[in-house]
C-alpha cells in the first residue's frame, strides 16, 4: 500500500481532532485565510424585555463572531465552561465543533435545556464569524436563499390582555400604526372565571372568555393580517381539544401550545382532535431529536423552534429539513434580542418551508439601539442582510449601556 504521506505538501502541518478533542490522522492546514483559530470565548447579559445573553468568539485574525444564547440564568456559565474545548480549534469547523461540545458536555446535559442553549449561542457565533472569514453572508453557510426578506409576527400584548376590547384595540393599532400583517396574542390570561388554574381544567365560561378574545381580534383585522393565539403549556387535553374546536369558526392562524411539551402522544392527539384549527408546537422541544416524532407521528401542524435554544443555525436548518419532508411549514419563536433575531432571519431565509419569524420587543424603544444598523424590521419584514456573517455589527456602547447589574463589558483585547 502506498504511504499517503508522500502524496502531501511536506511543509504542511496537521491538526484534525476527533470530537473528544483528540489527534486523529492527518489532514493539510489549510490555506490563505481559512487557516484561523479561535483564542477566546466570552459572554454578557443585556437586561432587556428579557436578559439576553450574549455571546462572542474571538480568532487569531482579529475577526470576531457574535451570537445569542436563549435567555435566563446559568448559561454563561456553562460557555464559560466549554471555553477550553474551542481555544485553538478552526472556526470554520462549525458541525464538528458542534458535535465536539455536544460529546464534551455529555455527562452535563447535553440532550436538552441549558446546555444545548449555550452551545446555540456559540454556533450562531460560529456562523458569524465563518461568514466573516470566507466574505459570504450566513446564509450562504446554510445552502443560499429563497426570499430577499423574511416575514415577522409581532408578539402583542395589549394594556388590559384579558380584556377582549383592549387586545382588538391593539391588533389595530399594530397593523395600522406599526405595518405588521401577522400578530400574535396570549390565550393564557386570567379570564375572572377561574376556580383553580392548577389543574389546567377550562370551565365553559373560561372557554368562551377566550373566544371572544379571538372574535375581538379576528373581526378587528379581519383580512388585513393573520392572527395566532398562544397557551403557553396551559391547559388539560381535554380542554384543549374543546378550545380548538370552540375557535375553530374564526380565522386563527394557530393556537400555539395547548398542553404542556413532555407528552408527545397527548400533543398528537390534541393535533388530530382539531383538524381545522392548526396546533403550533416547538419552543420547549430540544435539538432534531426530539422533534422526530412530532412530525413521523403527525402531531404539529406548524412547527416553532427557538433557535439560540434548539441548537443554533445549522440544527433550525436539520429541523426544518424534517419537518418539510412532512410538509410542514416552520414559524420560528423568537424572544432575542437583534442577533438571535437576525440568525433566526438568516436560516429562514435559507429554507423553502419558512412561514414567519416572531419578534416580541416592539415595545422596548432601545432593542435596536443594540447594533449599528438601522430599520432592521420594516413594514412587518426583516430584509437580509448581504454583509459577511450575520451581517449586523454589535454597538458595543448600547450593550454597556444597557448590561444587566454586575455584568462586564467583553474584553475585545
Amino acid at each position: 500500500m502506498a504511504d499517503y504521506r508522500t502524496l502531501r505538501d511536506p511543509n504542511a502541518e496537521y491538526t484534525m481532532r476527533d470530537l473528544s478533542g483528540e489527534t486523529m490522522g492527518l489532514t493539510a492546514e489549510r490555506s490563505g485565510t481559512r487557516n484561523v483559530e479561535i483564542t477566546d470565548v466570552q459572554t454578557t447579559i443585556v437586561d432587556g424585555n428579557y436578559p439576553w445573553i450574549l455571546v462572542r468568539v474571538y480568532t487569531d485574525t482579529g475577526l470576531v463572531g457574535t451570537g445569542e444564547s436563549y435567555w435566563g440564568g446559568g448559561d454563561a456559565e456553562i460557555i464559560d465552561r466549554m471555553a477550553p474545548f474551542l481555544i485553538g480549534e478552526n472556526p470554520l469547523d462549525i458541525d464538528r465543533l458542534y458535535e465536539h461540545l455536544i460529546q464534551k458536555m455529555s455527562g452535563e446535559g447535553s440532550i436538552s435545556g441549558k446546555v444545548v442553549s449555550g452551545i446555540s449561542g456559540i454556533e450562531i457565533a460560529l456562523h458569524d464569524v465563518a461568514g466573516k472569514i470566507l466574505n459570504v453572508p450566513a446564509y450562504q453557510l446554510l445552502g443560499g436563499k429563497y426570499r430577499d426578506a423574511v416575514r415577522i409576527y409581532c408578539d402583542c400584548h395589549a394594556g388590559d390582555e384579558s380584556e377582549p376590547e383592549s387586545n382588538a384595540r391593539e391588533a389595530e393599532r399594530v397593523v395600522e400604526e406599526l405595518g405588521y400583517d401577522a400578530l400574535k396574542f396570549d390565550l393564557d390570561v386570567p379570564s375572572g372565571h377561574e376556580k383553580d388554574r392548577a389543574n389546567r381544567h377550562l370551565r365553559g365560561s373560561e372557554i368562551q372568555h377566550k373566544v371572544d378574545i379571538v372574535e375581538a381580534v379576528t373581526d378587528v383585522v379581519g383580512d388585513r393580517a393573520d392572527v395566532a393565539f398562544d397557551c403557553h403549556w396551559s391547559f388539560s387535553a381535554g380542554s384543549a381539544k374543546r378550545l380548538a374546536t370552540a375557535v375553530s369558526d374564526y380565522d386563527v392562524w394557530w393556537l400555539e401550545d395547548p398542553v404542556p411539551p413532555e407528552n408527545h402522544d397527548v400533543q398528537r392527539e390534541v393535533t388530530q382532535a382539531a383538524p381545522t384549527t392548526p396546533i403550533t408546537v416547538g419552543e420547549n422541544v430540544y435539538r432534531k431529536h426530539g422533534h422526530r416524532r412530532l412530525f413521523e407521528e403527525q402531531a404539529v401542524d406548524i412547527i416553532a423552534p427557538d433557535l439560540p435554544r434548539v441548537g443554533g443555525m445549522r440544527e433550525t436548518r436539520k429541523i426544518a429539513d424534517l419537518a418539510d419532508t412532512y410538509y410542514v411549514p416552520v414559524a420560528m419563536h423568537n424572544v432575542s434580542s437583534p442577533i438571535g433575531t437576525i440568525a433566526s432571519a438568516q436560516v429562514a431565509a435559507a429554507i423553502p418551508n419558512s412561514l414567519a419569524v416572531e419578534f416580541h420587543s416592539y415595545q422596548l424603544g432601545w432593542w435596536e439601539d443594540l447594533i449599528e444598523e438601522d430599520d432592521l424590521i420594516r413594514e412587518g419584514r426583516l430584509e437580509i442582510p448581504e454583509q459577511p456573517g450575520l451581517g449586523v455589527t454589535l454597538d458595543l456602547d448600547a450593550v454597556e449601556k444597557h448590561m444587566a447589574e454586575g455584568e462586564t463589558l467583553f474584553d475585545e483585547a
